[in-house]
């Protein structure tokens, strides 16, 4: 039997989302470099100068939070998200499908909590001038910028993922690295 067809909207939103989430993951894989490198670099300056950079874990820890709210959407896109492989792979084709929509759905809800408290947060920080604590003290809401931002990006992932799944066509999957 022959898959349906996705309609030129779903399309539509399939390029947008997909540009949003190679621009995400671009930078996300910016901040994982550049992880690797300060990690290097301190390790590096903490026994063979002893002299570590108090700061370097900071940075680390900012970038995290950035790789993983930015990741998350493409994450979605591609279904690697964790799963209960063993309970899905038993349902019917018809039960996965609900699964997948039901898993969509919450996803959403997940991403409007992230959007709403995210911003939320963020502008009372910056109404509040909130820094880090710390030897940088930046401004805590350009952090905070990051729930709204991976929140939407992973909303809008959701909702392909759930019209795909409500037209009975399969998640986006990855391309191999021959493709």
């Amino acid at each position: 039997m022959r898959p349906p067809a996705e309609s030129p909207a779903l399309q539509a939103l399939g390029r947008v989302v997909s540009a949003l989430c190679a621009l995400a993951m671009g930078i996300a894989a910016a901040c994982l470099l550049l992880s690797f490198a300060l990690i290097g670099w301190a390790v590096l300056m903490r026994y063979a100068f002893n002299a570590a950079p108090v700061w370097v874990d900071e940075v680390v820890g900012f970038a995290l939070v950035a790789i993983v709210l930015l990741g998350a959407a493409q994450t979605l896109r591609r279904d690697e998200h964790i799963g209960v492989d063993l309970l899905v792979t038993r349902l019917s084709t018809a039960g996965r499908r609900w699964a997948r929509i039901w898993a969509a759905l919450a996803v959403g809800v997940i991403a409007g909590v992230l959007i709403i408290n995210g911003w939320g947060t963020a502008s009372l920080a910056r109404m509040l001038g909130l820094v880090t604590e710390g030897s940088l003290e930046w401004p805590t809401w350009w952090l905070m910028l990051l729930m709204p931002i991976g929140g939407a990006l992973l909303l809008l992932a959701a909702i392909e993922a759930l019209w795909r799944a409500a037209a009975g066509l399969e998640p986006v999957q990855a391309k191999a690295p021959d493709e």
